[in-house]
């Protein structure tokens, strides 16, 4: 990778927690947002690509994280606390003048994934999983009658959401993060061996997708070694599962021999890997560091911030930088955008990242073959509204869901103040050239 994007120019003095290797920000101009913390961000505001434009269908819709849209353009949002007593909202514009204007809310329970296969619905709360059948209308057929396919899902008092995703034999993939940073033992500070987390966290776990019921006893421990995973997507190209990890943190809060305040902002990586069945990718005993582009041993485990480790653990396909929280896969299969972006992977990042001065923004990873073909770019910047090297207000939207409609437009949720954005390609996606990530609309 560049260099560049490992450059550090300053320590932000407040971090966002989780992220991992990285792209060069963008040289827009400051939008209006960034010249008067009273001001709201519009749409306009987003810095994105030659021939990109942004418009927000929905505001206030509440803690929207992921979301589908059917066929017929109706939207469907997961809400992690509940808006009205309702925590899933079925959404759609009637009068097509590009504004919601219809929102009707069902599910009594918060949470975070939602899915689209077959004619059913698929959401979870942070303890299990449901399915509801839609009809020809793609509305919801008994909203207060959903089908429980599991339950009982490890849930403590952080990284509680489940990322859900359905492939095309009948199995429900869901998250299981873990809720202790390292697998650390208060006692000692020294990591547990074996980390007993593992046997319920830290891993995907697969179910059947159209029986109800089923608890961990009925699942698959499809791979493990992932600390939490929040962003996930079926890629149909390579009828496989491709998960964003959040990185681990706290660095030199216990081994400052080690680690310095600096390296502890910028370590470990976020990570993405395509997984198959038994797969590991090595937490809590190891992490990435995306500076080396080494596997190094936690220093729980006896590492020094040097040690490599993780000889049987499966690599990353990408890094990002540390504590960008990526929220939200979504695999590009429309034909609306320019080629450099079909079969591509845009991801949401939720937080900010100290080595880049960036963050709450939309990245793109370009795929050829299954793989990643380059260096990962800035797609849509400035969902915060604010400079986060010296804030002129508080941050404003974070990007957390992702979703494709039928016209090809890309659809982003903000988990923060509930707005829903779409951003649309205006030119000839057939003849247009590569564009440039870092030129505003």
């Amino acid at each position: 990778m560049n260099n560049l994007f490992f450059t550090v120019a300053c320590l932000l003095t407040a971090l966002a927690a989780h992220g991992s290797t990285g792209a060069a920000p963008t040289d827009a101009p400051p939008s209006r947002s960034t010249r008067s913390s009273s001001k709201a961000i519009v749409a306009s505001d987003l810095k994105l690509p030659v021939g990109f434009s942004a418009t927000i269908m929905a505001e206030g819709l509440g803690s929207t994280r992921h979301l589908v849209i059917t066929k017929t353009g109706t939207i469907y949002v997961k809400l992690s606390k509940l808006k009205d007593g309702k925590g899933i909202y079925r959404l759609r514009d009637t009068d097509k003048d590009g504004v919601i204007d219809e929102q009707v809310g069902f599910g009594d329970y918060p949470g975070t994934g939602i899915y689209l296969k077959n004619g059913y619905l698929y959401t979870s709360s942070n303890t299990s999983i449901f399915r509801y059948k839609l009809n020809d209308k793609d509305e919801v057929i008994n909203p207060d009658q959903p089908e429980k396919l599991v339950s009982g899902l490890m849930a403590h008092t952080r990284d509680l959401s489940k990322s859900i995703v359905v492939d095309n034999q009948d199995n429900v993939y869901v998250n299981v993060a873990s809720d202790n940073d390292a697998c650390r033992d208060a006692g000692t500070g020294k990591g547990l061996m074996p980390c007993p987390l593992l046997d319920s966290a830290a891993a995907i776990w697969q179910f059947k997708a159209s029986r109800t019921n089923q608890t961990y006893a009925d699942g698959v421990r499809y791979a493990t070694g992932l600390k939490n995973v929040v962003g996930l997507d079926w890629n149909q190209k390579t009828n496989s599962l491709f998960v964003m990890q959040h990185g681990r943190g706290q660095f030199h809060d216990f081994y400052p021999q080690y680690y310095t305040p600096k390296q502890s902002a910028e370590l470990p990586a976020e990570t993405m890997y395509e997984v198959h069945r038994g797969d590991d990718a090595g937490w809590p005993y190891i992490y990435y560091d995306h500076i080396q582009k080494k596997k190094i041993l936690a220093p729980e485990y006896g590492g020094d911030g040097k040690k490599t480790g993780g000889e049987k653990t499966i690599n990353p396909l990408m890094a990002f930088p540390a504590h960008l929280g990526p929220n939200g896969l979504l695999f590009y299969t429309g034909t609306a955008f320019p080629e450099k972006y079909r079969n591509g992977a845009f991801i949401a990042f939720h937080a900010q990242s100290a080595e880049l001065h960036k963050g709450y923004m939309v990245a793109f990873v370009p795929f050829r073959n299954g793989k990643p073909s380059g260096n990962w770019e800035i797609f849509a910047d400035n969902f915060a509204g604010t400079d986060l090297v010296k804030p002129t207000g508080p941050v404003q939207h974070r990007p957390c869901g992702l979703a494709q409609s039928a016209d090809g437009s890309l659809y982003v949720t903000d988990d923060l103040n509930g707005t829903l954005f779409r951003i649309a390609y205006k030119g000839d996606a057939n003849s247009a050239k590569k564009p440039s990530s870092r030129t505003r609309e």
